[in-house]
């Protein structure tokens, strides 16, 4: 079949694509991932050239015409690299022409390439054919056979402008004032970005008209984009300090890729320089053949568009978690107990905030007003609990997570000592469980007193018997959806920790305090050093203070979110269900059925529970993605985790008395 379809076009001619397209279908495995067939059909083809000159000339000349005719630059520089467009608007390109594909357009070879590899899972056995297999074909064609011409040949001719406006565009990305923000250096200093572009064109200028190839080699360039590469690195490393945004990273994903892509090219010049047959270069053209038809299946991938700009933003906002999350883990004793002091405090406010929702329950308000009131008694609590310096339990996971996996990945996920990280863990357990303790022990006895305190001034209880036998059903594990609703809630608490994470890089950014400062408006109102004060707070606090509002309209708002829906949905929140627990039995006259308290007692730890694990689990999760990375040791570090917890069980709930600072896993 592959010798019929060469023979006819050398006999008949007919458009190049085409033949091209026909051939490529016939070397198409029927499933792709079986790469052997490939290669053997790639084999059969190479045999093919082999034993038929005119078939051999008939592919050789077709493939150095599409290459050298058909505007070849675009797919050099434009395949596999984000557009200048931005995230959002290529996001909806790709969705819209995942729905309408683009028009060809056959003057352009990028188009062509679309045509000649059409399917999305042709990357999978084009990749999965051996490169020695590719080079074989490369030899079968007989590239020395062409006969010599004058100047440079259209197909390297094409190559070298895609070089050329690629430097082109390195040097405009670097001039963009959001590389500057993260970068201010590069306006004092000879900018690398510009000198590339010189470097470049004068070796250009000197690959067109060296002959004997004894010219300048890219070297020098080279060593610029290496420069370049260099200060891409340092700003991603700086922006946990500045602060970074969704253009500034889709800036330097681009611009990385753009060096790539230009170091590639750049090597191909180098080798067809050093000989001009073109063998040296054929790995080259290989590799870059293969780079290019994955970017042309990938070319519509929205969840790879999203991945690769978000990820430098999600490794931002966790990082800011992480540093937070370390304020959360107890080493000392006495940190253990003024840990324990914050949670009782907020046990007290969550008590009162409870006793809010019932009343505001109670006077059944249409579900968009009830959803609002329930949404402000939350947040606004939980800032108020903030800025009283007291700790709810639950917000503790989506912070010890990042610090968890900030730990793991200063060792690059393959970590050798594993009692540091143990002795972290142990230390975020015990942190947990006083903070837990620290809410429930208040929140339960307040609750208690605020409803016998009802009583006795209005002869009233303050949660009817009939409600409080439905508050006590809500939190039974067995017959209601309560650990659901529970892991509802810990999805709301991780949104929460991104969330904070989010503002805190949003004020470092935007540099929100400094802007603050520079209100004179503010300044006549309140007095310059008390501005001071308060954009030093909101500085330190942004974050903190937006995490626990928008976590509040989160709760808050989730079963108006469900009646919206139609779905029956809701939360379960340890601290607050220890609250009703405490509401209900003294609505009850503490003569609640045995079996219904301790259903709800049991209830009220698994929601705890459930609200750590899923709050805990997302956040270690998103966090090591954001990180890059794989921690290939679980076993181990379960191993050390149980051997620890047999022979020093009580470090899981107390700390010793005189704390060492553990060893850093390494």
């Amino acid at each position: 079949m592959i010798q019929d379809i060469l023979l006819h076009h050398a006999e008949c001619g007919g458009d190049l694509a085409a033949l091209l397209a026909e051939l490529v279908n016939s070397l198409r495995p029927e499933h792709p991932a079986r790469g052997e067939r490939a290669a053997n059909l790639v084999l059969s083809l190479c045999h093919v050239l082999d034993t038929q000159p005119q078939a051999r000339a008939a592919l050789r000349q077709a493939l150095l015409s599409v290459l050298g005719e058909r505007k070849p630059v675009s797919l050099y520089v434009d395949a596999g690299i984000q557009p200048s467009t931005g995230f959002f608007a290529e996001i909806w390109r790709r969705l819209s022409h995942k729905i309408l594909p683009g028009a060809i357009n056959p003057a352009y070879l990028k188009d062509l390439f679309a045509l000649i590899f059409p399917h999305q899972s042709d990357e999978q056995w084009v990749l999965a054919v051996p490169e020695e297999t590719w080079l074989e074909l490369l030899d079968a064609l007989r590239f020395d056979e062409e006969v010599p011409q004058e100047g440079l040949p259209p197909a390297i001719g094409g190559i070298a402008d895609a070089v050329l406006v690629l430097s082109y565009r390195i040097s405009a990305t670097g001039l963009e004032p959001e590389l500057i923000h993260g970068h201010p250096e590069l306006e004092d200093y000879a900018s690398p970005f510009i000198a590339q572009n010189i470097e470049t064109a004068k070796y250009l200028k000197q690959f067109v008209e060296d002959e004997d190839g004894s010219g300048e080699d890219q070297r020098q360039v080279l060593v610029m984009l290496d420069q370049c590469r260099q200060i891409i690195t340092l700003i991603k490393r700086t922006t946990s300090q500045h602060g970074t945004s969704i253009r500034l990273t889709f800036l330097l994903q681009r611009l990385l890729q753009q060096i790539e892509r230009q170091e590639a090219l750049l090597e191909v010049l180098g080798a067809l320089r050093e000989d001009r047959s073109g063998r040296s270069a054929y790995p080259l053209f290989v590799a870059l053949f293969k780079t290019l038809v994955a970017a042309e299946c990938h070319k519509n991938d929205v969840r790879q568009h999203w991945r690769e700009n978000m990820e430098l933003l999600s490794l931002r906002v966790t990082e800011n978690a992480s540093r937070t999350g370390e304020h959360y883990i107890t080493e000392t004793r006495a940190e253990y107990f003024g840990l324990m002091r914050s949670a009782m405090g907020a046990g007290v406010v969550i008590a009162f905030m409870a006793m809010l929702k019932i009343m505001a329950a109670g006077r059944h308000l249409a579900p968009l007003t009830e959803a609002i009131v329930f949404s402000l008694n939350y947040g606004l609590g939980f800032v108020l609990i903030h800025l009283l310096h007291f700790t709810v339990a639950t917000k503790q996971p989506a912070m010890t997570a990042a610090a968890i996996a900030a730990s793991i990945g200063e060792s690059g996920g393959k970590t050798r000592e594993m009692d540091g990280l143990a002795t972290l863990i142990a230390r975020t357990l015990r942190s947990q469980s006083v903070a837990i303790l620290g809410n429930v022990l208040l929140a339960v006895p307040v609750a208690m007193l605020i409803g016998w305190g009802f009583f006795q001034l209005s002869g009233n209880h303050f949660v009817a018997p009939e409600k409080a036998l439905h508050l006590l059903a809500d939190t039974d594990p067995l017959h209601s959806g309560a650990l659901f609703y529970a892991a509802v809630a810990g999805v709301c608490l991780f949104l929460a920790g991104l969330i904070a994470g989010y503002h805190d890089n949003l004020a470092i950014y935007n540099n929100i305090p400094q802007r603050l400062r520079a209100l004179p408006w503010l300044a006549r109102l309140i007095g310059q050093r008390r501005l001071d004060r308060v954009a030093h707070y909101v500085e330190n606090n942004l974050g903190a203070l937006a995490g626990n509002f928008y976590f509040g309209l989160l709760l808050g708002g989730m079963t108006g979110l469900g009646v919206l829906l139609g779905i029956p949905l809701d939360i379960r929140h340890i601290a607050f269900s220890s609250a009703y627990l405490g509401y209900s039995l003294v609505g009850l006259d503490f003569h609640a059925p045995v079996q219904v308290v301790v259903l709800a007692v049991l209830g009220v730890g698994l929601i705890g529970l459930t609200n750590l694990l899923v709050s805990f689990g997302l956040a270690l999760v998103v966090a090591m993605k954001a990180r890059r990375v794989t921690f290939v040791q679980w076993r181990t570090l379960l191993a050390k985790l149980r051997q620890r917890l047999y022979q020093q069980p009580s470090e899981f709930f107390l700390p010793p008395r005189t704390s060492k600072a553990p060893s850093s896993p390494s």
